[in-house]
């Protein structure tokens, strides 16, 4: 996997450029067009997913069984994990509380921060779905500008996302994860991950979001889950600045902890 800064990609291609080279992967960058007015014009035909949105507090609002497993008062069972995999999310599970990712200001990344229960707002724009993630200020980009998913991607917390609309179907394809993300608590994954997930409205103010984990070396099987968000017009997202409001905290005795409590919200 590609791990050099966009810096280091800069100086190879000026260094190749003066002894009249280029480098492969350079040459195969996805070249980006301006949007046209016709573009602008498209995404009123496309499904209104702008607004913030939350996963609801409770019930089903957290996910469904992986596909072919009981699920068990609405939660997921957990992905099944090849035997190496299964030892070293045992022994994540034995580290102290403080250890904890999330407890020192590391978000989870892909696909954790979309589980989160913190609100999310869509934005669509020519070629792109953004979301804005309330927990840790975060950002994800979606390109729906036909370019491919690449063949040597950075590592990020998020990946990267590549997706195309069917119909009303949001489908997105991730791939790139930083070593520092997990499939959900402690648990790791290799660096032959993929996330496929398909966004779609069920009702005016509804979302599914069904998402397939696939990773050869990490999981005896593909792991499907659903998740359910719900669209709050009058909302607007939270400035959250970890060092300053850290939800997800560790006490003085070390126990960790999460503050569900909404923002300016009043007693």
């Amino acid at each position: 996997m590609r791990t050099a800064s966009r810096l280091s990609a800069a100086c190879l291609a000026a260094v190749l450029a003066a002894f009249g080279l280029q480098h492969t992967s350079l040459a195969q960058t996805f070249q980006r067009k301006a949007p046209t007015p016709a573009d602008w014009a498209a995404l009123a035909k496309l499904p209104d997913f702008t607004g913030v949105w939350e996963i609801p507090m409770g019930g089903g609002g957290r996910g469904a069984a992986a596909r072919g497993a009981p699920a068990g008062r609405g939660r997921p069972t957990g992905p099944a994990l090849t035997p190496a995999y299964e030892a070293r999310r045992r022994a994540n599970l034995a580290k102290a509380a403080e250890d904890n990712q999330t407890a020192n200001c590391l978000p989870p990344g892909m696909p954790g921060i979309m589980g989160q229960p913190y609100p999310m707002e869509f934005l669509l724009t020519p070629g792109q779905v953004t979301i804005v993630v309330e927990a840790y200020q975060q950002v994800r980009h979606i390109y729906t500008d036909g370019r491919p998913l690449p063949e040597d991607p950075d590592l990020k917390f998020h990946g990267t996302s590549v997706g195309h609309w069917e119909g009303d179907t949001l489908v997105v394809e991730t791939v790139g994860f930083s070593p520092l993300t997990e499939l959900d608590r402690a648990t790791p994954h290799s660096d032959k991950m993929k996330i496929l997930e398909r966004f779609r409205l069920t009702d005016p103010d509804t979302m599914n979001i069904e998402t397939t984990i696939t990773d050869p070396e990490a999981l005896q099987a593909p792991y499907t889950t659903n998740r359910v968000l719900k669209r709050h017009r009058n909302w607007t997202i939270a400035e959250y600045v970890c060092e300053e409001n850290n939800r997800n905290s560790v006490n003085d005795s070390g126990k960790a902890g999460i503050n569900l409590e909404l923002p300016g919200k009043k007693d």
